[in-house]
């Protein structure tokens, strides 16, 4: 049950929306290629265990963390913005 101007669905279309956003998002993200034996930032060798899991591995965990805090996905909509959840 939708409330005010929304139709029936409406708040689960932005939710299944979103999620397919940042599915999208972390399909793009993914390396591709081959991987590397040292980390392309600090140099220090990757751990075999790292390259068989990720096979197209660039960073080191701990340079990859910190990449990925710089680089958070962050949506261009803001689908929170809408009039009914301004109400609530």
């Amino acid at each position: 049950m939708a409330g005010g101007w929304s139709r029936d669905g409406a708040v689960q279309d932005q939710i299944e929306q979103s999620i397919a956003d940042a599915v999208e998002h972390a399909r793009q993200a993914l390396a591709g290629g081959v991987g590397r034996a040292n980390c392309e930032d600090c140099g220090e060798p990757i751990p075999e265990a790292r390259r068989r899991a990720v096979p197209a591995v660039r960073r080191c965990v701990a340079c990859q963390e910190g990449h990925d805090a710089e680089t958070r996905f962050q949506s261009t909509f803001n689908r929170l913005g809408s009039k009914d959840s301004q109400l609530r």
